[in-house]
């Protein structure tokens, strides 16, 4: 698990389709989603924390974005 599109395929496969419109909260309601499928037992502990530490990256770059545009 590597990118953003990979945990999106993990979630597909739970029938969770995530599209809010901004970026930003798309990846924040996939974090919420894959916390939710963590806690519910059905994602193993290493591919949580995989799909965890994608997220926060993409959520880090995201914040470089759009701090950069309106600068």
């Amino acid at each position: 698990m590597k990118t953003l599109y990979d945990v999106q395929q993990l979630l597909k496969q739970f029938g969770i389709y995530v599209y809010v419109g901004k970026r930003m909260w798309d990846i924040e309601l996939m974090a919420l989603e894959l916390d939710n499928l963590y806690k519910s037992g059905v994602v193993e502990q290493s591919v949580y924390l995989k799909a965890k530490l994608v997220l926060r990256h993409e959520h880090r770059l995201e914040e470089q974005r759009t701090s950069q545009q309106k600068a």
